[in-house]
């Protein structure tokens, strides 16, 4: 129970990994919030939590909003007092995102404000209320950052860099930032994404020969959001089986 008593909001948890990291800071004794455009998907996740006994509640939130960035972090204080991590999971990918000069600019702009610029307000608007608590944020990364996947691969890049300067900024408020880059892992959005040749093809170019379970990225960031990784923080842990070390 590393989480018992704090207060954890997890962005992008309507479905996913988004909602195994919702499920497992929960199950962990967190009280969580849950942040996303799809109000659905959002009362599924906290239905979730609170069957097992766990507090939620969900704030539907579009990251790239800076009125819904300090709309969330307002009502997660409000409901419970303070908060003790945020989770930065919404992110666009897939699909267009994989073009890059044939990728319209409106829709690199788009991409950019939810996935970089969404991370910063939710850490912006969240920052008083983690400032003094031994407190976390972990950003979505992904292991394409360094594989030139489109515009996708760039967004996540600019993540890692936001990584860095927001743990030298929050730094002297006791707010450690780290970022987590999972490979190719098997939820419902991934996959239907994803041919047998293509699963096969992740699978053979990984030192560990299967595909990755939500359950992979999630042991790491409950990790890098406890206390046990104190001394951890500007980091990008990559955790996708050892594809970016493949021989």
């Amino acid at each position: 129970m590393r989480f018992e008593g704090k207060t954890v909001v997890v962005t992008g948890a309507a479905a996913g990994i988004g909602r195994g990291y919702a499920a497992a800071f929960a199950a962990e004794g967190a009280q969580v919030v849950v942040a996303d455009v799809d109000e659905a998907g959002s009362a599924e996740t906290v239905e979730g939590i609170e069957k097992r006994g766990g507090a939620a509640l969900a704030v539907r939130t579009d990251v790239s909003d800076e009125a819904d960035a300090s709309n969330l972090a307002a009502r997660a204080a409000e409901r419970f007092g303070a908060i003790d991590v945020l989770v930065n999971n919404a992110g666009l990918h897939l699909g267009i995102y994989n073009e890059t000069s044939e990728l319209p600019v409106a829709e690199w702009r788009r991409l950019f404000d939810v996935n970089v610029i969404g991370a910063m307000l939710c850490a912006k608007a969240c920052r008083p209320h983690l400032r003094g608590r031994t407190s976390a944020i972990l950003n979505q990364s992904s292991n394409s950052y360094s594989m030139g996947v489109g515009a996708y691969s760039v967004s996540k890049l600019a993540l890692n860099g936001l990584t860095v300067s927001l743990a030298r900024e929050f730094a002297g408020d006791g707010i450690r930032v780290n970022g987590i880059a999972p490979g190719f892992v098997e939820t419902e959005a991934a996959s239907a994404g994803l041919s047998d040749v293509q699963r096969e093809m992740v699978m053979n170019g990984q030192l560990i020969k299967r595909t990755g379970q939500v359950s992979d990225p999630v042991a790491t960031a409950l990790f890098l959001c406890s206390d046990e990784a104190r001394f951890v923080n500007g980091q990008t842990w990559i955790v996708d089986g050892g594809w970016s070390f493949r021989l």
